[in-house]
């Protein structure tokens, strides 16, 4: 599967997500190192801090099956607007990535490609905490 169909995948998951405050349209398609690709869509509340991101739900349904090594993701919105994972879900996903996980984002002219490392330099990590 190549980096576009991955980012076709994340597109269709949009179609899930629940956005009614917003009304900004999140998928995200997470593909394990053995190739099982795990998908996620944001889901809002009303409150907002209790949102759900799309790649977290992603993260989440692939460590709850057992996944724990990721090679890429790809990240779009409803208005393809080249949206990239906010902080908090390049912080989790740094949990369970090296920083060379390719994550493929809508570009203005085709997808655009970046590492995780490009975008959370100097992640906190589990050595910060001992």
């Amino acid at each position: 599967m190549n980096d576009e169909e991955l980012l076709s995948i994340a597109r269709e998951e949009i179609k899930q997500s629940y956005a009614p405050y917003s009304k900004y349209y999140v998928g995200a398609a997470l593909e394990s190192s053995e190739g099982t690709i795990f998908t996620g869509c944001n889901i809002e509340n009303a409150n907002y801090s209790n949102s759900i991101h799309a790649e977290e739900l992603a993260i989440a349904k692939a460590v709850q099956e057992g996944y724990r090594s990721f090679e890429r993701i790809a990240v779009s919105s409803d208005r393809r607007d080249g949206v990239t994972p906010c902080g908090m879900c390049r912080q989790s996903l740094s949990e369970f990535c090296e920083s060379d996980l390719r994550i493929i984002c809508e570009g203005a002219h085709g997808p655009v490609t970046y590492t995780l490392g490009e975008l959370l330099p100097n992640t906190i990590t589990g050595e910060h905490l001992e």
